[in-house]
Parts: structure tokens; C-alpha cells; sequence
């Protein structure tokens, strides 16, 4: 069992920057591959970024590539989301999730654990 934790969630004016972070705990998170989601009020949860349990393999939404970008430390059994150039429409729940390898990255239903989920509000 994993648990995740994300933090670092909060209210940033639009062009802005922050650095989301998702701690394991229960577990070490090196064998898993992470991902990072999102769900707006309303919406379905979105993929936003993978990376493989090694760091050798990422991926990223096309509406995300070039701005986020997403890194783990697994010494520190943490996994990060680097968010530049935020926008208004970034506004959402941000969830971090484990999956102990196979099935399709951008798909929520492939991700066995999941944490909370932080908010982040982009003002413009």
C-alpha cells in the first residue's frame, strides 16, 4: 500500500509559477511509475504528465508540454510538478498517482493509488 500526499497547491496570479510536490509514504515509490492529473469543477480528470519508476520515460498533455514539467527524487520518495506560465484555465484539483507498471500512462483507470489532491487557483 501507498499513501500519497501532494502539497504546494495555492492561489498564483496568471503567468506565475509553482512547484507541486507528492510525498509516498507506506511504500518506497522508486518501482512505481507516477503520474500527475487534474479535475476542474465540472470536468472529468485530465492527464497531465508520467514519468517511468526510472525517470527514463515522460510524457505530457499537449495542453501542459513546454510549461510543466515533472521530475521524482526517489531517495526523497517524492515526485514533483514544476508549473510555469500558468494560465486562468490551469485552475483545478491537482492529483498525483502510482501505478506499479503497465498500462496506458494518460489513463486514470491504469493508476492504483492516488492522493488527495491539491488546489491550485490561477487568477488573472
Amino acid at each position: 500500500q501507498v499513501q500519497l500526499v501532494e502539497s504546494g497547491g495555492g492561489l498564483v496570479q496568471a503567468g506565475g509559477s509553482l512547484r507541486l510536490s507528492c510525498a509516498a509514504s507506506g511504500r518506497t515509490v522508486s518501482p512505481y511509475d507516477m503520474g500527475w492529473f487534474r479535475q476542474a469543477p465540472g470536468k472529468k480528470r485530465d492527464f497531465l504528465a508520467y514519468i517511468s519508476w526510472s525517470g527514463g520515460n515522460i510524457y505530457y498533455a499537449d495542453s501542459v508540454k513546454g510549461r510543466f514539467t515533472i521530475s521524482r527524487d526517489n531517495a526523497k520518495n517524492t515526485v514533483y510538478l514544476q508549473m510555469n506560465s500558468l494560465k486562468p484555465e490551469d485552475t483545478a484539483v491537482y492529483y498525483c498517482a502510482a501505478v506499479r507498471g503497465g498500462g496506458l500512462y494518460y489513463s486514470s483507470s491504469t493508476y492504483d493509488y492516488w492522493g488527495q489532491g491539491t488546489l491550485v487557483t490561477v487568477s488573472s
